[in-house]
């Protein structure tokens, strides 16, 4: 049975997300859809591509995953379709694809050449839902588009170093629902530039010189819950995909607050680290 995921920013209100559902059920009435997200910021091209990149590999090959994000076809926003990793995704050549793509080289790339066949003012319901179904059915990506061999890169995707390497300049791509700020900074691109120094990250005027492995690693349980005074304090971790993220522990933006509201971060603000000389 096939697996259609869907990741938009169509949210829960509007018919969009259902409607894209309808029609793929139309079309194959055993197949499997799951929802990704719903819930994208507007047109967040890096937290679209931040939440799928951490997303697909749960899912088993094969899985086809629709895109639905900034998609309106036009000359400079083109809609492809891409085997990677054993998946495949449908989307607008935006930039979505290109975190991704900067670690795992695409199989095989086309760009979506249907469009005079179908009359649409929906791409992702009337588009990407007929590429979907076609390779669910075992369909070739040679059929629905052209061959390409390159995508529109996103910009900032990767942190700048200086020339001595003593200095990471990295950036806010996501904020997730408990407020923590997540950069574009992953654990081997640190740890390559590390290289065991020691480090201060730097965030608005906040500093931190640990990276704790779990957010309850920074509790002293030896301390009585009642005289510890935990939720609130404010730590770095390298979170379930490997990004530096800027937390808070048991955070909750409207009570004890947040990363992002705490330190008045938000998508696009900078973080920096500086290394120590060796």
């Amino acid at each position: 049975m096939a697996i259609i995921t869907l990741t938009t920013d169509f949210g829960e209100k509007d018919h969009f997300a259902g409607a894209t559902k309808g029609a793929i059920y139309s079309e194959l009435p055993d197949v499997k859809i799951v929802d990704i997200s719903h819930s994208i910021s507007p047109f967040n091209i890096p937290e679209a591509s931040y939440i799928i990149q951490n997303a697909y590999n749960s899912f088993p090959k094969g899985t086809i995953h629709i895109i639905g994000i900034d998609s309106e076809i036009n000359p400079e926003n083109k809609h492809i379709a891409m085997k990677l990793d054993g998946h495949f995704f449908i989307c607008a050549n935006n930039g979505i694809m290109s975190m991704i793509c900067s670690e795992i080289a695409p199989e095989h790339i086309v760009e979506i050449n249907i469009h005079d066949k179908i009359q649409t003012s929906f791409p992702v319901l009337d588009v990407f839902v007929k590429v979907a179904c076609h390779i669910a059915r075992g369909g070739t990506l040679d059929v629905v588009g052209k061959r390409i061999d390159a995508i529109k890169p996103i910009k900032n995707i990767v942190p700048y170093v200086n020339d001595d390497k003593t200095q990471i300049i990295g950036s806010v791509i996501y904020i997730d629902n408990y407020g923590n700020v997540v950069t574009n900074i992953k654990r081997q691109f640190f740890e390559q530039i590390q290289k065991g120094r020691s480090f201060v990250i730097s965030a608005r005027h906040y500093k931190f010189t640990e990276i704790f492995k779990k957010y309850s690693q920074i509790v002293n349980f030896d301390i009585p819950a009642e005289k510890r005074h935990d939720e609130g304090r404010k730590l770095v971790v390298f979170n379930s995909g490997d990004f530096l993220e800027i937390a808070v522990f048991k955070s909750d933006p409207q009570t004890v607050g947040s990363a992002s509201t705490l330190l008045g971060l938000g998508v696009r603000d900078t973080v920096t680290i500086n290394f120590n000389k060796e």
